[in-house]
């Protein structure tokens, strides 16, 4: 039975963080689906989702996006079985302060944070791939192209300097 991954985007200003992390999953060959729901504007929208996804028998792992306050992303771990991945796109508006929200939770709801979209998506990939070698392997081959790019980075340089 193949995976899927929810990724739940509380507007869509948070759709190029989205696409960033599809783009990821398209290598892997993984199945998602972007949908846009907030926690604090159109909760039962987002509880309809979740019932959608959860009476769904594949393997999943969602991943949330959503600035500010970051509700959505405890109000889905709270919700469901299945690991969550909060992954808030970045914000200057608030120094940083914005993140708080994603690092703290209430007893019993633990999403995982992740700050950047290639490695929620990886993150995604690796918990899947504990019942999928095949999920497995691909995960493993993408860390493998980003190591063989810094060692061929690292082998241009020295050859561009002349040296051994």
């Amino acid at each position: 039975m193949s995976a899927i991954i929810p990724i739940l985007i509380g507007s869509q200003s948070d759709m190029p963080h989205a696409q960033a992390i599809a783009g990821v999953l398209d290598q892997l060959d993984i199945a998602y689906e972007i949908r846009i729901g907030s926690a604090h504007k159109t909760p039962a929208h987002v509880l309809a989702l979740l019932a959608q996804y959860e009476a769904d028998p594949r393997p999943k792992v969602y991943i949330t996006i959503a600035g500010r306050s970051n509700a959505l992303s405890g109000f889905v771990d709270a919700q469901v079985t299945a690991p969550v991945i909060a992954c808030p796109p970045p914000s200057d508006a608030f120094g940083g302060a914005d993140l708080f929200s994603s690092l703290r939770m209430p007893s019993s709801v633990a999403p995982a944070l992740v700050l950047e979209p290639v490695n929620a998506a990886l993150l995604a990939a690796k918990i899947l791939g504990l019942s999928d070698p095949a999920i497995q392997a691909r995960a493993a081959a993408l860390q493998q192209r980003s190591v063989d790019a810094v060692l061929s980075a690292d082998r241009a340089l020295v050859e561009e300097r002349g040296e051994a």
